[in-house]
């Protein structure tokens, strides 16, 4: 049982209230000189008609526990302060006994398919897509974590107009050999030229959409580009997600809906949801709001079409108890529509569907954009990030064995880190020099924290001291604040899955990091006396608990750097 739940039924011994509701009320005084938990007695103070500091004090007056130093009233609250040396004790042992699984926890089960990454074919993948990428891979760790099976799904945007507009696009501008030695880049280039000239020449745009239709009619030669375009791109794309550590369990993208799309359509038809509007096939999103598009007025489909043959299938395929999509706040309205046609539709399964939406990354404060060719590839920012690493390793650590290893694993978390501990709603810009700092609420700083802790436990076995708790235990003030940290980690867990917010779990990781550096500068761990093992088991606690915050990030801990 943790701390709370023993404050929960202290104060429930004394009071009228359901313990769910207790527990809602529990707060964290921000200055923990008043305790670490408080109940706050103004909930009582109608029912009861006295003044909330008047009860504060004899609810006080009522309780004792060994699990508390002190329970006190303050003004309206009941402040309860925690036994030092039952929190660390406690938390030690658990830590130390479940290892990287401390924190696992079952709040859940089934499948979860998670919508992420979905780069477009044929464009090289761009710190745009990182967010994605990086916030589904976490909350798919995360949930793991928590006792569901998440699916990683990467749903590539492999069809659509601007295919067309790319087929057009070489046709016109392409080359095979250029393309077979760059594939990525020139295909790029191709795409980009489109567009400058279709500026001029608007009925490039004509062309482009008349290609697209000839691919979902099954022409040979649009369907053999296609395949082409499509196979080089995707090889590029896992050589990048091999460099960020994230595999997938489908990439099944939108052309694979092609033929499922249809009996969607017919099943609409069948329900009455599907009406004529201005030469287009629509479906009534209720008043006051525009129409969702499900068939285009030149009988091509769209997004919409394919996203609800998408999830017919995946319910069908993984019954699904939740469905996440990891996707930009600008498709925000997308969600909308595809959620409000399924209920139409008599799918009451589409409450479990999340838009999980994030922010743009910027760069000096302006959006980045592939159709004008404003563009930062992520394969090069991972690079950069990896030399500045390796630069700051080669600086501080020049004997450091598997010097390449450990600077790609900085290098590379770093980037992932610097994305994660941003709110994901929030928009931020991307500075690679601040990113891969060692100072700072950085990945390396956290990264370094935890190696740090490593050199102290390799220094200890070589004077033959081992992490233990069976001598006598430590109840300094700053021992207690890193093990109150590291018995938080489980409700941080909890927090980030239900919010799919991995914010959560990185700003907890920066946070045990300052406070085990903090314990570093005041306390002499490795002076032989009674107390050493215990600070051992402190000092593996914190980087058993960095290292598992930092995987569920997807981000490696070195033990060296």
């Amino acid at each position: 049982m943790n701390f709370k739940d023993k404050v929960v039924d202290l104060v429930a011994s004394q009071v009228d209230l359901p313990k769910e509701q207790i527990s809602q009320l529990i707060e964290r005084p921000k200055n923990e000189q008043m305790g670490d938990y408080a109940f706050p007695a103004f909930t009582l103070a109608k029912t009861l008609h006295k003044n909330p500091a008047l009860i504060a004090q004899e609810i006080a007056a009522e309780l004792t526990s060994v699990d508390f130093a002190k329970i006190e009233a303050v003004g309206p609250y009941v402040n309860f302060a925690i036994n030092h040396q039952k929190l660390i004790s406690q938390t030690l042992s658990e830590v130390l006994a479940q290892q990287n699984h401390f924190g696992d926890q079952k709040l859940g089960e089934g499948n979860v398919p998670i919508d992420m990454s979905s780069p477009n074919i044929a464009k090289p993948m761009s710190m745009g897509h990182l967010r994605s990428t990086v916030i589904g891979n976490s909350i798919a760790e995360t949930l793991k974590k928590v006792g569901y099976t998440p699916i990683k799904i990467n749903h590539l945007g492999d069809y659509g107009t601007q295919f067309g507009k790319l087929i057009s696009a070489y046709k016109h501008w392409g080359n095979e050999e250029d393309v077979k030695k760059d594939p990525i880049m020139n295909l790029f280039k191709y795409y980009v030229k489109f567009h400058e000239e279709a500026e001029k020449h608007p009925e490039l745009e004509d062309e482009g959409r008349a290609w697209f239709k000839k691919l979902e009619d099954g022409d040979p030669e649009a369907v053999k580009l296609w395949q082409w375009f499509r196979d080089v791109s995707l090889e590029d794309f896992k050589r990048i997600y091999h460099e960020l550590g994230i595999e997938f369990d489908s990439y099944k993208g939108e052309a694979f809906f092609n033929d499922k799309m249809q009996p969607v359509i017919d099943e609409l038809k069948e329900k009455g949801l599907l009406h004529e509007s201005r030469g287009a096939q629509v479906v009534d999103m209720g008043e006051d709001e525009n129409p969702a598009m499900i068939v285009k007025s030149d009988g091509t489909s769209i997004y919409l079409t394919r996203d609800l043959a998408a999830a017919i299938y995946r319910m069908k395929t993984y019954h699904f108890v939740k469905m996440l999509y990891v996707v930009g706040n600008e498709q925000a309205h997308h969600f909308v529509e595809l959620k409000t046609v399924l209920k139409k539709m008599g799918y009451d399964w589409a409450d479990e569907i999340y838009h999980v939406p994030f922010g743009l990354i910027t760069q000096n404060g302006k959006k980045l954009s592939t159709r004008k060719g404003n563009v930062v590839f992520l394969d090069q920012v991972l690079q950069d990030a990896v030399s500045l690493a390796r630069k700051q390793i080669d600086a501080k650590n020049p004997a450091l064995a598997n010097k390449d290893q450990v600077a790609h694993d900085v290098g590379v978390g770093a980037v992932i880190f610097h994305d994660l501990k941003n709110d994901r709603v929030e928009n931020f810009d991307f500075d690679l020099d601040e990113v891969v700092r060692f100072e700072g609420d950085t990945g390396p700083y956290v990264q370094y924290t935890n190696a740090r802790a490593q050199s102290v436990l390799r220094k200890a076995a070589a004077l033959n001291e081992q992490p233990s708790l069976d001598a006598q235990i430590i109840d300094d003030d700053w021992a207690f604040s890193v093990a109150k940290a590291l018995a938080d980690f489980p409700r941080i867990v909890a927090r980030s899955s239900d919010k799919f917010e991995p914010s959560v779990i990185a700003k907890y990781a920066l946070d045990v990091a300052k406070k085990f550096n903090k314990y570093y500068a005041n306390v002499k761990i490795l002076v032989e006396d009674k107390q050493i093992n215990a600070r051992l088991a402190l000092v593996q606690a914190t980087s058993i608990v960095l290292t598992e915050a930092l995987r569920l990030l997807g981000v490696n801990a070195p033990k060296e750097m």
